[in-house]
């Protein structure tokens, strides 16, 4: 019995009416009844329905008129069409409007009951779907950052650990992997998330101005210093400061940022005073600093204080299961129109994003789903919407698993494992479960192999 269930039936012939009501009833739902479209609109003022029996053929407002009625009002009852004999094109249009389903007359009260039970099925599911889908993004978002990956849960673990901390924090990782968004979670998390957050390039701003941003100057400190101003480590006291490319810094200022961590104070260019401040600083960069200690590019003695923590995020290529879920997040932000049309990318567009390397990351997917939403026909990304680049398959790649300066077997067999472990993880759009199936290896050998490999 679909107990509770509200129901309401047009149709011009009393007859119908009574008839439905009294089956329908029967069944456990409570039923509502108009005579025509515009005697329907008005019960949805004062009502929410589960779902909405409509004839097409009806005096005043007919089927089709009160079915876009009901689209352009976005009523989210399913509305099921009931065609006599010659209605049937009509009730087919219906369906792609928007109807859920349509009934021909004369039906047999076993038909009516299917179709709504099916109506019902279908509500649960979506409505589950929902759910879970919910429950999959606070699963695999972390203030704002979206993976499944297994490296990246591992550092969303960390930050919860140091949210609270005033260690310094070095962000390594290639350029758009989402450095600024690591800095802004570890504020977020933790007891300084209401406290100022201020970021600045390191590498944008000229060497000669840069010591005055940072730490501020006085009046007359140089020709244009008209007045006192204070530097971001003074407009960010008490939160937290993010050196973005830290590696860009000039070697004479790295000096002074020293003393800053080590003392806990800051002076303004032209000042003799110091002052104290209550920073909490982290530094990114995508620069192997290691590389730049040895050419005297870096100081090795600024790289271990910034460096007391490092979090190291991983290309998207060794990402490759969190494209899909990026990917539909980043069409929920730019595929959203005023048309309320469902917008989604096909399975062959997905297996092309998967197969891509994107040198850019994160930022580069979003710029390529941005790009395919303004593309793309009726809310569908193809892989036609793509840049010529990225319709390159994965396939069409050189194989690298063998060259002429490498002629060992046992690094050739590793090459080739792990290419073939990559290709089945794009065809099932990263389910481990069905690739293991298509390499013909456990589900555990392959989350070794995937390990050991650093594929994902």
């Amino acid at each position: 019995m679909s107990i509770d269930r509200h129901i309401l039936i047009i149709d011009d012939e009393e007859n119908m009416r009574h008839m439905l009501s009294v089956m329908l009833g029967r069944q456990g739902y409570r039923v509502d009844l108009a005579a025509d479209g515009e005697e329907g609109l008005n019960r949805l003022v004062d009502n929410v329905y589960d779902y909405i029996l409509c004839d097409i053929r009806m005096p005043v407002m007919d089927g089709k008129t009160f079915l876009l009625r009901v689209i352009e009002e976005q009523v989210t009852a399913p509305v099921i069409m009931m065609s006599a004999y010659g209605t049937v094109d009509v009730a087919v249009e219906c369906m792609k409007l928007g109807a859920y389903d349509f009934i021909s007359k004369p039906f047999k009260k076993d038909e009516i009951v299917m179709v709504l039970k099916k109506a019902e099925e279908r509500e649960r599911l979506k409505e589950e779907n929902s759910q879970l889908r919910e429950v999959a993004a606070g699963r695999f978002s972390y203030s704002g950052i979206l993976s499944r990956n297994l490296r990246m849960q591992e550092i969303f673990s960390q930050i919860r650990k140091l949210a609270d901390l005033k260690t310094t924090i070095l962000v390594l990782g290639e350029s758009g992997t989402g450095k600024e968004l690591v800095a802004r979670a570890l504020q977020q998390s933790g007891r300084r998330c209401h406290k100022p957050f201020v970021a600045v390039n390191c590498g944008a701003i000229p060497e000669n101005l840069l010591e005055s941003e940072l730490f501020g100057h006085i009046r007359g400190a140089f020709t244009d210093a008209s007045s006192d101003k204070a530097g971001l480590f003074e407009q960010a006291d008490g939160g937290t400061l993010l050196l973005d490319e830290i590696g860009e810094m000039p070697p004479a200022l790295q000096v002074k940022l020293l003393r800053v961590l080590q003392e806990g104070e800051i002076r303004r260019v032209g000042d003799s005073a110091a002052k104290k401040v209550d920073v909490r600083v982290i530094s990114a960069t995508s620069r192997d600093l290691s590389a730049d200690i040895g050419t005297g590019r870096f100081r090795e003695d600024l790289y271990f204080r910034l460096n007391v923590f490092c979090l190291q995020l991983p290309p998207l290529r060794e990402r490759v299961e969190d494209i899909p879920l990026l990917a539909e997040h980043f069409l929920k932000r730019y595929g959203s129109g005023d048309d309320g049309q469902a917008w989604r990318i096909e399975p062959d567009a997905m297996r092309t994003l998967m197969a891509y390397h994107w040198p850019g990351n994160v930022r580069e997917l979003e710029n390529v789903i941005e790009r395919a939403c303004i593309l793309c026909e009726a809310g569908r990304i193809t892989s036609a919407c793509f840049p010529p680049a990225i319709r390159l398959l994965y396939d069409g790649r050189p194989d690298e698993s063998v060259c002429d300066e490498n002629l060992s077997i046992k690094k050739a067999e590793d090459a080739i494992e792990r290419e073939l472990i990559r290709k089945a993880l794009v065809k099932t759009g990263g389910n481990r479960t069905q690739a293991a199936k298509i390499l013909e290896i456990s589900h555990r050998s392959l989350l070794y192999k995937i390990k050991e490999y650093g594929i994902l």
